[in-house]
């Protein structure tokens, strides 16, 4: 009923079709977000942990680690997502959940690339503190998390958050799998045969949505950038 009464205040304030257009939009704009933090929590999680592997002594977790992060930086995320969410489905004769399908996707493209800022940040690092923490007696475990970990977070945050918007971004690709996001709405919208609903309408009000979602990112990126040169 709630919902309800806040699509007929959609409808009294704009009228139809535009106040039920406008409803279903901002409805659906919650799914887009939701996605986008499944991938950006996800993708940091294992951003964190290809990072330690790149940067620990080990030759077989370095190169998997590069690997990981090279594949997956090369394959356009179009393409995961049809492998995840048609590909490996019809090979295994399985159904797969679109959310899972989608979110799987998307981690593994934003990892490769949060993972990346993330080993170029602890390579930051001036090696004379892995020196101090040795000289006092720390072993790498220890250094890593004490040390070096703090002070590349400092470093990583501003391109981290500035990732955001592309992830935002892309979730608008994870309709061509079926995703119930703003994308299939609008575009179903922009093809419905209902006067007040033609592209030209309908394809600016969704790119005006977008730029919501992804302006106060940058703004929020750009100011961590200027205080991480402040404290610097």
């Amino acid at each position: 009923m709630e919902v309800r009464g806040v699509k007929n205040t959609f409808i009294e304030l704009f009228g139809k079709p535009e106040g039920i257009v406008l409803f279903q939009l901002l409805e659906a704009t919650q799914f887009t977000i939701y996605l986008s933090l499944i991938a950006f929590t996800g993708g940091g999680i294992l951003a964190l942990v290809l990072a330690f592997m790149a940067t620990v002594h080990n030759r077989v977790s370095n190169i998997t680690s590069k690997t990981y992060i090279w594949f997956f930086q090369s394959t356009p995320l179009l393409m995961l997502l049809f492998l995840f969410g048609l590909g490996i489905p019809r090979l295994l004769g399985v159904n797969v959940n679109i959310w899972l399908a989608a979110s799987v996707a998307l981690v593994l493209y934003s990892s490769a690339y949060i993972g990346e800022v993330w080993r170029g940040s602890i390579e930051s690092i001036p090696k004379s503190q892995w020196e101090a923490g040795e000289a006092l007696g720390l072993s790498f475990f220890p250094i890593f998390f004490l040390i070096i970990l703090p002070q590349a977070i400092r470093i990583a945050i501003a391109p981290t958050v500035g990732f955001m918007v592309q992830i935002v971004k892309g979730t608008s690709l994870a309709y061509i799998i079926g995703f119930h996001d703003l994308m299939s709405i609008g575009k179903r919208w922009a093809n419905a045969p209902v006067t007040g609903t033609e592209p030209y309408v309908i394809f600016p009000l969704m790119a005006f949505i977008y730029f919501s979602l992804c302006f106060p990112l940058s703004q929020l990126s750009q100011w961590l950038e200027r205080k991480t040169k402040m404290a610097s």
